[in-house]
């Protein structure tokens, strides 16, 4: 395993030829994304069961690091709605303190996968799997979300899919029609607010000649956030608001403080652990990948995953010492700020001070955010996160990418993502087996003679043998080391003395399972009295045969043994 000792964050090579111009539109596109990231951040924190102020700061310190330390250009980190179900189960299971823990240790990993150089390993789980347990976070997330969006009146949301559907029916008596009015217009703002300013809508041509495309850089969230805030606060609104609940938002940094650490304690939050460190380097290089789809900026430059996980390790290592949460990197933010013109890890950190400056300014303020709004703001960043085309698409793929995609889905949405991505990976590993074992056949072929050119058997007795060719295809591995036994068969039930050539000019790869079954050929033709030989290898199948001594027992019956 190849050990990285090289830690160069892509600021640094961001910087060289630093232009005004480029600080201008990296600061432009930073207070835009901290403005977006103001409701997202308190949102999500609310969604996993912390306090608004946990999510903000995680914003502001994790997205501060990963932008200076990370390996992208434009990638915006943050707490990510993907983690609000683990969060969320973490907290209901462990507590709080606990899942700071489990952060820090989380970043620990994320960093030694850095340092070792495993970021290219995230890209070997299965599409269909990153896009099942995808779907399946966006189905919870807006489940989680109804509570606040119907006003029920619920002490705490259990963390399993069947108990959270029991507890929004048993309380469905609670209903509030002004939290609900809220979150549908909140939902219905964030739709058709970006699309009033398109180049055709009725709103530019009836306004045509005045500069109203200006109010289309105010992003949806803040709008809807503000007005229907005003709205709540102006008619006195009987819902329920951050206020209310959580008492505000505490204006002033936060404090630095150890969570209590046992290795007891560690030994229990193993598997948390490992899966808030799977799913942030998952959702982190699956957004940088995005970032570099996306961009268009000459100075942008391909990510580099290795640096981008020691980022993100060191942020989410830091981050739980000041009560934040996991932290990773966000597309929706991350896009943000590609569209509105950022060229270089500054943007990320502007907009970090941004969000910082907001909550140290204005936390007064979120007293009257009503959480039906924030619900709102979920429901539609849970419609956006879904890939929901994907099961109309499942029609054009085989049964093997349907089988991973649902399942994944389904499990994620029943029990939980590590469930899901464990089994997903385990079916994917065994329907790979299967698929590769079909592909691999042994077919006799018509001729009774050894192939043309290879002189392989004694010129007195290659008239007088019968001889038996059998051409190999594909894979000779553990999976398909069963189709060898026809071989065997037709070996002891032919006549003495037959010779058998097997013409590996199409065998692709050979594992020692594979070798064991040649090992099988070769007793069951020496039992007869006949002769094996072994023509056309290739590389990797002969290197094998000849350093496990397999040609050396070949040559050793007196026949030509090998032949590459």
């Amino acid at each position: 395993m190849q050990f990285s000792t090289a830690f160069r964050p892509r600021l640094i090579d961001a910087l060289r030829g630093y232009t005004k111009s480029r600080w201008l539109a990296d600061v432009g596109a930073g207070v835009t994304v901290g403005i977006v990231a103001l409701p997202l951040a308190m949102a999500f924190a609310i969604a996993s069961g912390l306090k608004p102020e946990a999510g903000l700061w995680t914003a502001i310190i994790a997205g501060f690091l990963i932008s200076a330390l990370g390996g992208t250009n434009a990638q915006i980190g943050g707490p990510a709605g993907a983690f609000i179900v683990i969060v969320y189960g973490i907290v209901e299971r462990y507590g709080v303190a606990n899942l700071l823990i489990s952060t820090a240790c989380a970043g620990v990993i994320l960093v030694l996968l850095g340092l070792f150089r495993l970021g290219t390993l995230v890209r070997f789980v299965p599409v269909s799997i990153v896009i099942g347990f995808t779907n399946g976070i966006a189905v919870l997330i807006a489940l989680s979300q109804v509570k606040d969006w119907l006003g029920l009146s619920i002490d705490r949301m259990p963390g399993n899919f069947f108990s959270q559907v029991n507890a929004l029916v048993q309380h469905i008596d609670t209903f509030n029609p002004y939290a609900f009015a809220l979150g549908l217009a909140c939902v219905a703002l964030l739709f058709i607010w970006p699309r009033l300013f398109l180049k055709n809508s009725p709103v530019i041509r009836l306004l045509e000649g005045h500069k109203v495309r200006q109010f289309a850089r105010v992003p949806a969230p803040v709008v809807a956030l503000v007005v229907l805030s005003l709205l709540a606060w102006g008619f006195s609104l009987p819902v329920e608001t951050i206020g209310s609940r959580f008492g505000g938002i505490p204006q002033g940094l936060p404090v630095f403080e150890l969570p209590a650490f046992s290795w007891e304690t560690v030994r229990l939050l193993v598997t948390p652990t490992l899966t808030i460190a799977l799913l942030g380097a998952i959702e982190s290089l699956l957004c940088a990948r995005v970032a570099d789809q996306l961009a268009t900026d000459p100075h942008h430059k391909k990510h580099d995953p290795n640096q981008e996980l020691m980022a993100q390790g060191a942020a989410n290592m830091i981050v739980p010492f000041f009560g934040g949460m996991p932290a990773t990197g966000t597309i929706a933010r991350t896009v943000t700020n590609i569209r509105s013109g950022a060229t270089s890890p500054v943007a990320g950190m502007v907009h970090a001070a941004t969000l910082a400056l907001i909550v140290l300014v204005g936390a007064p303020l979120a007293l009257h955010i009503p959480l039906a709004v924030l619900a709102g703001i979920l429901l539609f960043v849970a419609w956006n996160m879904g890939e929901w085309h994907e099961f109309v698409r499942l029609k054009h793929f085989s049964n093997h990418y349907r089988l991973l995609m649902l399942s994944t889905f389904f499990l994620t949405v029943v029990f939980d993502l590590t469930v899901a991505v464990e089994v997903g990976l385990f079916m994917a590993c065994a329907l790979f087996v299967r698929r590769m074992s079909g592909l691999f056949r042994a077919v006799r072929q018509p001729e009774v003679t050894p192939p043309s050119g290879a002189d392989l058997f004694a010129p007195e007795t290659a008239t007088t043998r019968p001889v038996a060719t059998w051409r190999l295809h594909g894979a000779l591995f553990f999976g398909a080391a069963a189709k060898i036994d026809p071989i065997i068969q037709a070996v002891e039930t032919g006549p003495p003395g037959m010779d058998v050539v097997l013409d590996a000019c199409e065998l692709v790869a050979l594992d020692t399972t594979g070798l064991d079954a040649l090992e099988q050929i070769l007793k069951a033709v020496a039992a007869r009295g006949g002769r094996l030989s072994v023509v056309h290898l290739h590389e990797q199948p002969g290197s094998l045969i000849k350093r496990s001594g397999f040609a050396d027992r070949l040559a050793a019956q007196g026949g030509a043994g090998v032949v590459v």
